[in-house]
């Protein structure tokens, strides 16, 4: 069994994309917009203008696969969960904080931790929570 995420970005997609790509080197490995579904969604269904969005796009982020989509339903706000981020060392970790919480809000700035030799968590630009994490040495 395999669990992975899927984000919607309320009409922002193609812009969290490429934000994303810089600030992780995430790579976009399929994408497709609405005006592009070989089966048209029933009229009324989709908000005026967006055949140009993101129906659903596939992003690899290191060894993880995360799809987006701009959505076509109201969002409910849910904020119980974030994305964790293991960095290879306390540089990469500062670097890829520095570049997610770019526009975002850091809610525990990174610092050592009884856990973690360098841990913080941040919400980016987008509304999505990060753990940014560097695993601690085994004895």
């Amino acid at each position: 069994m395999k669990i992975e995420p899927y984000l919607f970005f309320d009409g922002r997609c193609e812009e969290a994309m490429e934000f994303y790509r810089g600030a992780l080197g995430a790579e976009v490995t399929f994408m497709m917009r609405y005006k592009e579904n070989p089966e048209p969604a029933p009229p009324g269904m989709l908000p005026p203008d967006y055949g140009n969005k993101i129906m659903y796009a596939n992003l690899h982020i290191g060894d993880t696969h995360v799809m987006v989509a701009d959505g076509i339903y109201e969002s409910h706000g849910f904020e119980g969960f974030s994305l964790s981020l293991t960095a290879s060392d306390e540089k990469q970790a500062r670097m890829l904080f520095a570049a997610l919480s770019d526009g975002g809000k850091v809610e525990v700035p990174l610092a050592k931790t009884f856990f973690s030799p360098c841990f913080g968590m941040l919400t980016d630009r987008f509304g999505v929570g990060w753990m940014v994490i560097v695993e601690a040495k085994q004895p």
